[in-house]
């Protein structure tokens, strides 16, 4: 039973510590390379920066500020395990941000410091969000957005980022907003190839013998909607195949449930390049009885 119980601790171990090293490249690649040349970041860290540049407030007490109500909204929607990581990552973020503070600054030249700075940036956010953890908590809001409208997580976090580097543009002169537009640009790629995408939509594929128990934990704890297929193993008999379209954010949460209810679950995670049609979405009304009703049948859509 000892060896059992300590498998799970030394990979949890192991996450926090990858959490651990992209939160500090990343605050490094803030503190002394991106902030020193006024290049900003998009999102919660983007505000931040702006707010810090004007007004002298540190950084390391403005984003977990602002991140605060992102987080009240993640952790509605995604659960207690998201909040736990999402603080953990800024808390370690925030801390080391204060560290390398009065560490000098790593590069002058504003094309080094744009490149350098928003590689590293987006190396040490992709570690943490291949990890479950979060740094900016626009992509909570985002999600939620997602599930109301018919824009995307991507599309949302785009939209204010816009608005966020039209302020730098105003502020700061048009040639600090386009060096961070291009900061923001690079960042995105090396978080799409570290995390598995950024905007793109990821189709989740389980084929279980537990069907029901696992539809209905999706859907209560992410939100999502599952269709349900019933099919036959070749060796392993009757199963249940469970199809559903997440986001990225939403991955980890999703292999959680699924490993709950039944641990010899298999599962495959694809990209979705388009999504045409409306996607239904969670509805908070609908009556469980409802959902166990539409389970039984051989293709249905659960909420």
């Amino acid at each position: 039973m000892e060896k059992v119980r300590k498998i799970p601790f030394f990979n949890k171990l192991i996450v926090y510590l990858f959490i651990t090293v992209g939160a500090a490249a990343a605050a490094y690649a803030l503190e002394c390379v991106l902030v020193p040349n006024s290049i900003l970041d998009g999102g919660v860290n983007g505000i931040s920066i702006i707010l810090n540049i004007l007004f002298g407030w540190r950084l390391s007490i403005l984003i977990p500020l602002i991140n605060i109500p992102f987080l009240y909204i993640g952790y509605k929607n995604l659960g207690g395990k998201f909040l736990f990581k999402a603080l953990y990552s800024i808390i370690i973020f925030s801390l080391l941000l204060e560290g390398f503070h009065h560490l000098d600054t790593l590069t002058d030249n504003i094309l080094l410091a744009t490149i350098y700075g928003s590689l590293l940036l987006g190396l040490g956010v992709g570690v943490i969000i291949r990890a479950g953890g979060c740094l900016d908590g626009t992509e909570s809001l985002g999600i939620v957005v997602s599930k109301n409208t018919n824009i995307s997580v991507g599309q949302f976090v785009l939209i204010c980022n816009a608005i966020i580097f039209s302020v730098a543009g105003y502020f700061f002169g048009v040639d600090r907003a386009l060096y961070s537009l291009l900061a923001y640009f690079i960042t995105s790629k090396i978080v799409d190839e570290i995390s598995e995408g950024f905007e793109k939509a990821k189709a989740a594929m389980i084929i279980t013998d537990d069907g029901e128990k696992i539809a209905n934990h999706i859907y209560e704890t992410i939100g999502r909607t599952v269709t349900a297929i019933k099919g036959n193993g070749l060796i392993s008999g009757e199963k249940t195949v469970l199809y559903c379209v997440i986001t990225r954010i939403e991955i980890n949460e999703l292999k959680r449930v699924v490993m709950e209810e039944d641990q010899s679950a298999f599962i495959t995670i694809t990209d979705v390049s388009e999504i045409i049609g409306n996607h239904i979405k969670s509805n908070k009304g609908l009556k469980k009885k409802k959902r166990k009703k539409d389970t039984d049948e051989n293709i249905q859509e659960i909420g």
